[in-house]
């Protein structure tokens, strides 16, 4: 099944993935496969019919639309847990499957098999593993994929923020990294980065002057600047200097952004990181507790100001939990116009921790609880980056399991 699949998989657009899979499935013992995605926001699970949302046609029996909330599949998808569906006929069983790349979340399969037992599980996450695969490196370059995962149109600006930034989650046994913006429909002036390089795992958040299309550009010209001069082996104050030269060469000093960048050293537990006129990062230790990382402020860069930038470090420990995040996180405002604030925002991230959930399900109800705050419309762009180190040498299929919740196949 497997093998027929990857060849097949080689010369074949996205659409014709569902037909592909039955092609393959029926013969393993699995009679009907079908795939539900992600929406943009995470709210919902969309099937992907092969010929679009609109133009496709759900088989009997299934929706084209789940919410994740209260459904068994949105359990499947929070938890990272294979959960059994009582829906199928007699002489068969039914489930639903995580669909992960990695530790990202793209959706679940309702897979129906003629068989239970240990194999059949196997069978079932080894197959969607393979379609994850199969998916990602697809959905980038398929318009319909796009369609299908939104539920409004975006703007300009998130159209671009969207295809800038890496994948929402990534975990490689040192480290767990997962990010979260809204407004998901009208992101413009927030970006999010995070690349590894041997035992150095880089992280930065960006959040540009403005709520507009030009803030998206002035954002997205800041990324590249950092990318370009990271992959010269610039330190971070350099990397810095050489995004503000190119916003003030671009801009004359009329448009700027704030931000942090950040090293971690993934074989030593020592953060490096520069504060370019932005909130402090915190640190979750322990689960139980949390602090403000403290490092002398420059200015915002594109402003020219001439402050001298620092360059801070701070040990942490295993299991420690860096925070970066910008300010519409913590000062959306809701009735009475009282900020959310870095207290409850922190809270909020210790509770589900305790809790047990998975990282990226609790950022996913970490921007929903911010979004209820403020009765469903923000006024201004709320992004959060989480990068929990776990220590020098773990052991990555243990801790690929740990956070899947899932046992390797």
């Amino acid at each position: 099944m497997l093998e027929g699949l990857l060849a097949a998989s080689h010369l074949m657009p996205l659409e014709l993935l569902p037909a592909r899979i039955a092609e393959h499935a029926t013969a393993a013992g699995f009679p009907e496969v079908l795939i539900y995605v992600g929406d943009l926001q995470r709210r919902a699970l969309r099937l992907l019919t092969g010929q679009g949302l609109d133009a496709g046609r759900a088989p009997e029996g299934a929706e084209a639309e789940l919410k994740i909330e209260g459904t068994v599949a949105g359990r499947a998808y929070q938890f990272n847990q294979v959960m059994p569906d009582g829906s199928a006929a007699a002489s068969e069983h039914r489930w639903w499957v995580p669909l992960l790349d990695g530790v990202e979340r793209i959706g679940v399969l309702r897979v129906t098999t003629v068989a239970d037992g240990e194999r059949v599980r196997r069978d079932m996450q080894a197959l969607a593993s393979l379609i994850a695969l199969i998916v990602v490196s697809k959905r980038g370059h398929s318009d319909s994929f796009a369609r299908l995962t939104r539920t409004e149109p975006l703007n300009i600006a998130a159209e671009m923020q969207w295809h800038l930034m890496p994948p929402r989650t990534y975990a490689d046994g040192r480290v767990v990294i997962s990010a979260a913006m809204e407004p998901a429909y009208r992101i413009s002036g927030d970006a999010f980065d995070y690349a590894t390089a041997g035992s150095v795992v880089h992280l930065s958040i960006f959040d540009a002057m403005g709520h507009d299309t030009a803030a998206g550009l002035t954002a997205n010209l800041a990324m590249a600047a950092c990318r370009n001069s990271r992959r010269q082996n610039a330190g971070l104050i350099e990397i810095t200097e050489r995004i503000e030269q190119t916003l003030i060469e671009q801009y004359r000093q009329a448009r700027y952004v704030t931000g942090i960048l950040a090293e971690l050293d993934t074989s030593t537990g020592v953060l490096t990181w520069v504060n370019r006129g932005h909130h402090p990062p915190v640190v979750i230790r322990g689960g139980r507790w949390s602090s403000k990382l403290h490092c002398r402020p420059a200015h915002p860069m594109g402003t020219g100001l001439g402050l001298e930038a620092t360059l801070c470090r701070e040990q942490l420990e295993p299991g420690d939990r860096v925070v970066l995040y910008t300010d519409g996180i913590t000062e959306a405002r809701g009735r009475g116009d009282v900020e959310f604030g870095l207290e409850r925002f922190t809270d909020f991230l210790i509770r589900h921790h305790a809790d047990g959930l998975p990282v990226p399900e609790t950022l996913r109800r970490l921007v929903h609880a911010v979004l209820a705050y403020h009765d469903g419309h923000l006024q201004d762009d709320a992004t959060v980056l989480f990068c929990e180190w776990l220590g020098p040498s773990p052991e990555p299929t243990h801790d690929a399991a740990a956070l899947t919740g899932l046992t390797p196949p």
